[in-house]
């Protein structure tokens, strides 16, 4: 194939391109959906630079969160990641769930949780959402899913729930 043929046939890929139709995964409805589905985030491990970072956006100075000698003396065994940046980790957009249903999500409803465990600088968390309810409401559905965090070692550090809003077919 010459130059010319090479710039012919892209010009024709690039005609035929539709931004529409270039989805990470193939969109489904709410109907698709499946109780026992999970949408995994992929693991992280946790930085003091992840910890700083958190503390910088949310203002929240508390020791406990950065002093590792106020934390010990307060039974910590080292300075504990912040709760709400542990539940950041839960957002459905760090897992795949949103691209599956972007063309009939509304609106992220509710959320919460349980902390079971501490985070600490070094932890590798593993979040995933999985589908335990689907509660039909007229042209619009609800998705429930149980929200975990576990960590490197297996351990539940975070229990909880999300509701969202999608368009029924």
């Amino acid at each position: 194939m010459d130059q010319q043929d090479t710039q012919q046939a892209a010009a024709a890929a690039s005609s035929a391109f539709d931004p529409d139709a270039f989805l990470v995964v193939p969109a489904r409805t709410f109907e698709d959906l499946r109780i026992g589905e999970v949408f995994r985030a992929p693991s992280r491990t946790l930085t003091d630079a992840h910890a700083a970072a958190f503390q910088t956006v949310s203002a929240d100075n508390h020791p406990v969160h950065y002093d590792a000698e106020w934390a010990r003396r307060h039974g910590h065994s080292a300075p504990v990641v912040h709760g709400l940046q542990v539940l950041a980790f839960t957002a459905p957009g760090a897992t795949l769930f949103p691209h599956f249903i972007g063309e009939v999500f509304i609106s992220f409803l509710e959320l919460s949780c349980t902390f079971l465990a501490e985070v600490h600088s070094g932890d590798t968390l593993y979040p995933a959402l999985t589908v335990s309810g689907l509660e039909p409401q007229g042209d619009n559905g609800v998705v429930v899913t149980a929200a975990t965090i576990h960590n490197q070692r297996g351990e539940l550090v975070l229990s909880g729930q999300h509701k969202y809003l999608l368009r029924r077919q």
